[in-house]
């Protein structure tokens, strides 16, 4: 791998693992409130199969499936019988299911979803919220990435590891099994929809998958942009994210304090029906602000009072240098140095290459750009090219530790590695 005074790449690949399962309600009744006639018929054939089994038959069948899927996965028996609840508006008066019927009739309304298997990509990084037990000068932290599986819905998980005192960095391994939060609440919020979930705090962080839950977010929730921030009272994790239904995108927001809690809510105005928008880590004059790209082509600094509602805008960098004539837009929330906000950027140039580069805004004025680089920082290496969408390289969000910027990067929509950036020889390269 090519690597320069300024930028150093890892060799911490972290790819697709098709083995990684959870289960998703199955069809002809992902939603028993909206199925047509014909799907619920369909459902109640299957129920009506079930009843009709002697006892010691369902009893047979439940064992069959225990021993398939048992131990691909936690509490499997509880989430058979509240599927079995869920699916209940969509079937005919009956009489009291046993408990194996109930079972049973859940476990023929889920199935399995590899949610990882074509691709783990488009990574941010942030601190962790426990640093109990690091070393002095070291650094727990957690990555965001978005998974992708069968039908291309993304969802999101999370991985952590550790940078060391000398920069070092590693990544812990990955839980073998996987979950699913509990929905606490679905309801409105001040831009829509507003989900609250929570998972069991006694499963690994890497267990942990957001699948989409809303309409909003029915064929995907794509590229979260993670960032540390930093309210006078408290730390809160927020992370600016694309739901995708099929049909129309737009942006909302999550936010953390410990990843086992999440709110997921809406975003309103007119700059956030677009993708790419990335919260800065602190207010700015009392302030909320964002790098944003409503015009798919230029990079905007706009604020808000309340973090949910976002209009209008001042445009600070547009495209200059020819690996990024098509568009530009950010690689994640902006990088606060003593110098100024250090801003990540991707570039689309010739025959849709994506490249990233950087500039340095005032800490201020975030308007005002003090320096960039004409060139671009990370590239996609000649072994880095080949994959579901070539010529890739892409972040969602990088991390200061020490004298160096922790960065990890997604490769060809594929699979993502980490890199180092040495602060004082990036700053030092930039056009002022």
């Amino acid at each position: 791998m090519p690597s320069s005074p300024i930028l150093n790449r890892q060799a911490l690949y972290l790819r697709p693992d098709a083995s990684r399962v959870i289960v998703r309600p199955f069809r002809p009744a992902t939603d028993p409130r909206d199925l047509n006639p014909t799907e619920k018929t369909r459902a109640n054939h299957i129920v009506d199969r079930i009843l009709a089994l002697h006892p010691e038959q369902a009893e047979h069948q439940l064992a069959d499936v225990l021993e398939n899927f048992m131990g691909r996965h936690r509490n499997l028996l509880q989430t058979f019988e509240a599927r079995a609840d869920e699916m209940e508006d969509a079937f005919h008066d009956h009489s009291q299911f046993t408990t194996i019927q109930r079972q049973l009739i859940g476990a023929y309304f889920l199935s399995e979803y590899s949610f990882e298997a074509s691709a783990l990509f488009n990574p941010s990084i942030v601190p962790h919220p426990d640093q109990s037990g690091t070393a002095a000068g070291a650094l727990r932290f957690i990555l965001s990435l978005r998974a992708v599986g069968e039908g291309h819905v993304s969802s999101l998980t999370f991985r952590t590891g550790l940078v060391d005192n000398d920069g070092t960095v590693s990544i812990d391994p990955t839980a073998r099994l996987a979950s699913n939060p509990t929905v606490q609440r679905l309801g409105s919020g001040p831009g829509g929809e507003d989900v609250a979930v929570t998972f069991r705090s006694s499963e690994d962080i890497s267990e942990r998958v957001i699948f989409p839950i809303t309409e909003s977010q029915s064929n995907g929730i794509e590229d979260a942009r993670f960032v540390k921030f930093e309210h006078s009272e408290r730390t809160v994790y927020y992370a600016t994210y694309t739901a995708y239904n099929g049909r129309a995108i737009r942006s909302e927001i999550i936010e953390t304090s410990d990843f086992v809690s999440f709110r997921l809510s809406a975003m309103r105005g007119n700059a956030s029906h677009n993708k790419g928008m990335a919260l800065f880590p602190r207010k700015i004059d009392g302030r909320f602000a964002m790098i944003a790209r409503q015009d798919n082509e230029n990079l905007y600094l706009i604020y808000s009072d309340d973090l949910y509602t976002w209009d209008g805008g001042t445009p600070i960098l547009k495209p200059a240098a020819p690996w990024e004539f098509v568009q530009i837009g950010n690689c994640g929330s902006p990088i606060e140095l003593d110098e100024g906000w250090l801003l990540l950027t991707h570039g689309v140039g010739p025959v849709r290459k994506y490249s990233i580069g950087a500039a340095l805004l005032d800490k201020n004025d975030p308007t005002k750009v003090l320096g960039r680089l004409d060139e671009p920082l990370l590239r996609p290496a000649p072994s880095e090219r080949e994959g579901y969408v070539p010529n890739v390289v892409y972040t969602c969000g990088a991390m200061r530790h020490g004298d160096q910027i922790i960065f990890p990067y997604a490769i060809s929509d594929s699979y993502s590695n980490i890199a180092t950036i040495d602060i004082r020889s990036l700053l030092a390269a930039m056009d002022k």
